[in-house]
């Protein structure tokens, strides 16, 4: 038991980074959905995360074929031959990714000092919005694995290998696709799951709420996106540029157009959906 805390405390030592990333998905997913839910996305997440990683590096499945190199292995917790913050990864990229798609479906109160995202349980529980998610970390992915492959120019390390090399800056598709699948994965199951917690616990409001997580979303890819261009992989990080820019693109796009709607028919579905929202509490008369 010490062993593993030893361990854990060295991985928060280790990467810094990837505990600050996830000290910001437990504030996000707490004053969401509350701390029952967030525990559940979190546990589901993790489980579905490393068993695809113990899949992968066994047998291929779903990210292709690779293999972890145990560097860091008297360092930092590893589990099964997976390292313990990978996995941990992925509830927070998966969350973000998540609250960026209902971002970009949601009807939003826009207002000059603030945004909020009217959430409806159909918009929520959603394929579409399941889809659009996996898709939407994909491109986190685009941005991050082939930094991530390049571990050793930063204080990242070099962690992992693909034995066939990849086609895109080293990675291969078959782990965009896989990015895609297990986000996927990851939310219809917490959809399944969560219908089973029944108490709808209250939320906390605060100013452009609606922006956090894209906020969230947007620092994940700046700080990849910081390392590419630190580590002189230039064509790389114009190529992750360009993905950013979409992104943030489609991002404003959308918020100019709810400034043209009238949320308030959301607004009424939202507030019978979730009656413990603050979203209801500070907009009553809408």
């Amino acid at each position: 038991m010490l062993e593993i805390l030893r361990l854990l405390f060295g991985t928060v030592l280790l990467r810094p980074y990837v505990f600050t990333f996830f000290a910001a998905y437990l504030f996000l997913a707490i004053t969401a959905i509350g701390w029952r839910r967030t525990t559940l996305f979190t546990v589901v997440a993790f489980v579905i995360a490393f068993l695809c990683e113990y899949s992968s590096i066994h047998n291929g499945f779903p990210f292709g074929l690779y293999y972890y190199i145990e560097t860091t292995y008297s360092q930092e917790l590893w589990i099964a031959g997976v390292p313990f913050m990978d996995s941990l990864s992925f509830t927070f990229l998966s969350f973000v990714s998540y609250q960026m798609a209902i971002l970009l479906r949601s009807s939003l109160i826009v207002r000059r000092n603030d945004i909020q995202v009217v959430l409806t349980k159909q918009l929520a529980n959603s394929w579409v919005t399941s889809i659009l998610a996996g898709i939407l970390m994909m491109y986190l992915d685009i941005v991050i694995d082939p930094v991530a492959l390049q571990g050793d120019k930063w204080f990242l390390g070099k962690i992992y290998y693909y034995p066939n090399g990849g086609s895109y800056f080293g990675i291969t598709i078959a782990n965009f696709l896989g990015w895609w699948f297990v986000c996927t994965a990851i939310l219809r199951i917490y959809i399944f799951l969560e219908k089973y917690i029944s108490k709808q616990e209250a939320t906390l409001y605060y100013p452009f709420k609606g922006l956090f997580p894209a906020g969230l979303y947007f620092g994940i890819l700046g700080f990849n996106l910081t390392m590419t261009f630190l580590i002189k992989e230039i064509t790389m990080g114009w190529a992750s540029t360009f993905i950013c820019f979409l992104l943030a693109l489609l991002l404003t796009q959308h918020i100019s157009a709810c400034r043209r709607f009238n949320p308030t028919p959301s607004l009424k579905e939202h507030k019978k959906d979730y009656p413990n929202s603050s979203l209801a509490k500070a907009y009553p008369k809408l």
